[in-house]
């Protein structure tokens, strides 16, 4: 059997930690994926794979070889995508993944625009507060805000975000703009995701990191909640900018201790393929990159 055959099988098996899970991937059947596995140890005359009738677990020498198996067969597809070029029209399924807000007001217009240029893609789009295991839950492209830990995923800087401090002019003609971040434990705040009924909001005063305790009048579940609170004129809240960039366009909400905020927040195009990476992914990463690069409210 061909090797690169082999170890393609042999990493399924080890990513799905099952025959038959390896065997639905790869539209085989779990007879052959079993006479794959049982070549490819033979081959190399080692165990790759500990199975029981419960569970199948990659052994400590076979660990090594996965992950030499997975960059050959990474460099494999580059190769094969280099030969291909870069005219190859997208087509298949591309699972995206954002934050909640910023994929329903950047990258969901991104994705109308991609399909409406490429008829023969399909697309499933995930807006979740959480990090998504891309390996694990299938996903081709990610979104993220925040600097990157996996330095295995390849990543593209599109833009940044920053973390404000915003109301209604109407609650601060009321109560007063705030003119050091100490002021804010006068004042009526609105906090979003927290249980408690403390939170900490973080601040930079000449080059010191300053961590102020705050107690809220009012905690809500979702950043669209306090932001809705805000615009109301019931307090100030703690968003990211890009959440409220229609809102400070148009008047309704304003920023204030802007000269207290954090260092921005990266904002990055991750995907898990190579410099060569398929035509679907290329194309809506090439797309979205401009989209994003674009808009002033993410420079």
């Amino acid at each position: 059997m061909d090797r690169l055959y082999l170890m393609t099988v042999f990493v399924a098996v080890a990513e799905k930690e099952s025959f038959a899970g390896a065997a639905r991937q790869l539209g085989m059947s779990p007879p052959a994926v079993t006479r794959a596995i049982a070549t490819l140890e033979a081959r190399l005359a080692v165990k790759l794979l500990d199975r029981t009738t419960r569970y199948v677990r990659v052994t400590e020498v076979g660990q090594g070889y996965l992950q030499d198996a997975r960059r050959i067969i990474i460099a494999a597809d580059e190769a094969d995508h280099a030969v291909v070029g870069g005219n190859a029209e997208p087509r298949g399924h591309l699972v995206v993944t954002a934050p909640v807000l910023f994929g329903r007001m950047y990258v969901m217009p991104g994705i109308i625009d991609y399909l409406r240029a490429h008829p023969g893609t399909d697309v499933s789009a995930l807006f979740l507060d959480r990090v998504v295991n891309m390996m694990e839950e299938g996903v081709d492209v990610g979104i993220r805000i925040g600097e990157l830990g996996d330095s295995s995923y390849r990543a593209l800087r599109v833009g940044q975000v920053r973390r404000v401090v915003c109301a209604s002019p109407a609650y601060l003609d009321q109560f007063g703009i705030p003119t050091v971040p100490e002021e804010l434990t006068g004042h009526t705040l609105v906090v979003a995701s927290s249980m408690s009924a403390r939170a900490d909001w973080r601040f930079q005063c000449q080059g010191k990191a300053l961590t102020l305790q705050v107690k809220p009048r009012l905690v809500v579940s979702s950043n669209d909640a306090a932001i809705e609170a805000a615009l109301r004129g019931i307090g100030l809240t703690r968003v990211m900018s890009y959440q409220i960039a229609p809102m400070l366009a148009s008047g309704e909400l304003k920023i204030v201790l802007s000269e207290f905020e954090t260092p921005p927040v990266p904002i990055h195009i991750i995907h898990r393929e190579g410099r060569h990476a398929s035509a679907k992914i290329r194309c809506f990463i090439d797309l979205m990159a401009a989209r994003l690069r674009a808009d002033s409210s993410l420079a």
